[in-house]
């Protein structure tokens, strides 16, 4: 590692690479450069997984609705990646059973469905998952007599995967990174590319916590930004063509209702034909998504009313006694897809990954447009043998596809040795296990050391003191919205995180030396962070 990387990231510190983005491809692309033994530096204008990683579907699967554009290397590429997060992250990533249910005048008919769920099973041969069934109309209705009866011709029932906290994701990764010598740094945005001769040699970044200005050297650029790579690329003094054309993906959050389903629901929209979900998650329910065109500030996006009048208005259609209202819903959330900029249909535009090396304007900056929560391992891995071959360095081979996340190491023997131990609550150890994976030994031992640690700040979820500073001093977490939202997995409940702040902000303001003015400010902050989820018309 070097000087730069055991520092503080000032002005002048040399790196191998740079990765501008903290979502799920920057941080994947961390990992893989510094266990390679690059010198990398991470700066992310946010929080790691903020945006676009928060704000998906959370769904970790091959990409069956792919076969119908014909991307057939991407589903197979999506199987092996399913493959490899199911083994690597066993407390973040689980098996999820979707249904697809086939009515009369359908636009997708039993038979093409038939003939997809033949070609998924195909492509994933030694998969770990079972392969499909298909159901006829009484088989599925006596599983799930909550939905739509009429015009019902059957269904097909398969598995891919779900990560509740597709946020948890990222933070695993950057330990990772982290723990091979990466520096990262959050609420820290690039403000120019800095090339000399046609050629990268690094960044100016802000802090925008202490507002200073710092400048980075380093051969090769990697522009991870997700829907902001364009943005970040305003900073060349070249004019390069749009690159990016994201769409705008809205969710509703609502609880269990009359006729939900006891597996997830892949449907086809009544109104546009589109595929869209309806998926128990966290003890709630998540209705999404849609696909519109979005060219403004990824950071503006919110959903619309009628965005949700339409989810919930499929949702309603397909269980019929659900009886979902603008009222029914805790909240939304909304993201923008990084997607290449592509004339026709947003749904026809490819989901693959593209590597895009600006050799014209300065020879190691490079761009990734696209790629997907699920297949960001192998686009890593793409990315950093690239930066072998810019840097002109022999790297070792990549070490991510067979072994484990931080969390997913020796998971099973941690998960038994938590439960021998007794020192928290069952409730307590299977929430700490399911955020934390193997690193939960580390956040009870906080507790039995120092037992004001082990209270509990989250009735609902069994969540402890100790996360708070575990989350503080292991995982760059910064302010409340990082605590709750993306460290410790407890502000993305029915209340958002209200009914835990005053215990999470007195533990956190304590452990941080806050004022009773920084700790209403900290508070404040969260506050107006909610304004994102906000339903349309109504007010929290």
């Amino acid at each position: 590692m070097s000087e730069a990387s055991a520092g503080e990231g000032e002005s002048g510190s040399r790196y191998d690479v740079v990765v501008i983005g903290g979502g799920i491809n920057g941080a994947g692309i961390a990992r893989d450069a510094a266990e390679r033994g690059l010198d990398v530096l991470l700066l992310e204008q946010d929080d790691f997984s903020a945006a676009t990683t928060a704000w998906s579907s959370r769904l970790i699967h091959g990409g069956l609705r792919y076969l119908e554009y014909a991307e057939i290397s991407l589903v197979y590429e999506s199987l092996h990646e399913r493959r490899h997060l199911l083994e690597a992250a066993p407390h973040l990533v689980h098996p999820l059973k979707l249904v697809i249910p086939v009515y009369r005048g359908a636009r997708r008919g039993k038979a093409l469905i038939r003939a997809g769920m033949l070609a998924y099973d195909l492509l994933s041969l030694g998969k770990e998952l079972p392969g499909h069934d298909m159901l006829s109309r009484r088989e599925l209705l006596a599983e799930e007599p909550g939905m739509l009866a009429e015009g019902l011709r059957g269904a097909a029932a398969y598995y891919d995967a779900q990560v509740p906290w597709a946020e948890r994701l990222v933070i695993e990764n950057l330990v990772a990174a982290e723990r091979a010598g990466a520096v990262l740094r959050n609420y820290c945005r690039v403000e120019a590319l800095c090339d000399g001769s046609g050629t990268m040699d690094g960044v100016e970044y802000r802090d925008l916590a202490t507002g200073e200005r710092h400048r980075v050297h380093a051969p090769v650029v990697v522009n991870a930004g997700g829907p902001w790579v364009d943005r970040v690329l305003k900073g060349l003094p070249a004019r390069l063509p749009r690159l990016m054309g994201g769409t705008k993906g809205s969710h509703v959050v609502v609880s269990p209702f009359e006729g939900a389903p006891k597996s997830a629901f892949y449907i086809e929209a009544e109104a546009d034909g589109r595929p869209m979900f309806v998926i128990p998650w966290a003890g709630l329910y998540l209705i999404g998504t849609t696909d519109i065109r979005y060219s403004g500030d990824p950071a503006d996006a919110r959903a619309s009313g009628e965005e949700v009048d339409y989810l919930l208005g499929e949702a309603n259609r397909v269980f019929p006694r659900a009886g979902l209202g603008r009222e029914s819903v805790h909240y939304t959330y909304c993201g923008v897809r990084p997607l290449p900029w592509e004339e026709g249909p947003e749904g026809a535009i490819t989901r693959k990954h593209i590597i895009r090396e600006h050799d014209d304007v300065a020879r190691g900056l490079m761009s990734i447009i696209g790629g997907k929560l699920t297949t960001y391992r192998h686009l890593a891995e793409e990315v950093v043998d690239r930066i072998g071959r810019l840097l002109e360095r022999d790297l070792p081979g990549c070490p991510t596809d067979d072994e484990p996340l931080p969390g997913g190491a020796d998971f099973e023997e941690a998960r038994e040795r938590l439960a021998a131990a007794g020192v928290v609550a069952d409730e307590t150890a299977g929430h700490l296990l399911s955020v934390y994976g193997s690193r939960a030994l580390e956040i009870a031992e906080m507790a039995v050391t120092e037992p004001a640690l082990g209270e509990i700040v989250c009735q609902r979820t069994g969540a402890i003191a100790a996360e708070v500073i575990f989350s503080l001093e292991q995982e760059h977490a910064r302010t409340l919205d990082d605590l709750l939202q993306r460290r410790m997995m407890i502000g993305l409940g029915p209340q958002l995180g209200r009914d835990v702040l005053d215990a999470v902000a007195s533990v956190a303001g304590d452990h941080l030396g806050w004022s009773d003015e920084e700790r209403d400010a900290a508070k404040s902050a969260y506050h107006q962070r909610l304004d994102r989820f906000q339903v349309p018309d109504r007010t929290f």
